[in-house]
């Protein structure tokens, strides 16, 4: 999902270079991650983490947040992604994760809870600020740190992204004012599922008003 056809990256004028994804896996203490990240994910799933790493990298970079951590949870964001919403649910009931009504009825909404909880056992990430971001990286919520923006945005911009409307805008915005892009993706995620007849998660509706002021 979101990967163009054949994993071609989108035009550098769209927001940023691909081909810089790969520089995400050099970060330091992150090469035993992204090794076992490579065997976890799927292909398109694992080219995805890193390119959000690499983005998140360079939006920290540029707003002075911490690079190491941006890079870190982009590299854990989607660790909960390859479980099935039977897994998911049954991963928080296991774990004793709350499970709000609109989690019940679209589980997938649970892999950024189930991500962070898999960072901190399996991979040893205690770091709060990396376990929010990843928690929070799909919904949002209202009053994000920079980091958990950082997060949120570059999962949305990332260069392999392709379907999304009015992608271009959302890029150049990431890159000059960030809360404008942070309430502009909410708008489109909100727009879009509300055409699809697709349930909205609370949550994204309350960061949304929050952040519309």
């Amino acid at each position: 999902e979101g990967i163009s056809p054949g994993g071609s990256p989108l035009p550098e004028e769209d927001g940023i270079n691909a081909h810089g994804a790969d520089a995400a896996k050099d970060a330091p203490g992150n090469k035993e991650l992204v090794e076992a990240l490579s065997k976890r994910l799927k292909e398109s799933r694992f080219a995805h983490t890193l390119s959000v790493a690499y983005t998140a990298g360079n939006l920290a970079a540029l707003y002075g947040a911490s690079v190491e951590k941006a890079v870190r949870a982009g590299l854990l964001h989607d660790i909960a992604k390859p479980l099935s919403d039977e897994e998911l649910m049954r991963y928080c009931f296991k774990n004793g994760l709350p499970v709000s009504e609109a989690e019940k009825r679209a589980p997938y909404l649970l892999h950024g809870k189930v991500g962070a909880r898999i960072a901190e056992e399996e991979f040893g990430e205690t770091d709060p600020e990396i376990l929010a971001a990843i928690t929070w990286h799909t919904t949002g919520r209202p009053g994000m740190s920079l980091l958990e923006k950082i997060i949120f945005i570059a999962d949305y911009i990332e260069p392999f992204r392709y379907k999304q409307k009015k992608l271009g805008k959302r890029r150049r915005q990431a890159f000059s004012d960030p809360d404008r892009a942070l309430l502009g993706i909410l708008k489109d995620t909100v727009k879009y599922l509300n055409a699809g007849g697709l349930p909205v998660d609370p949550m994204t509706e309350k960061t949304l008003n929050y952040y519309r002021g």
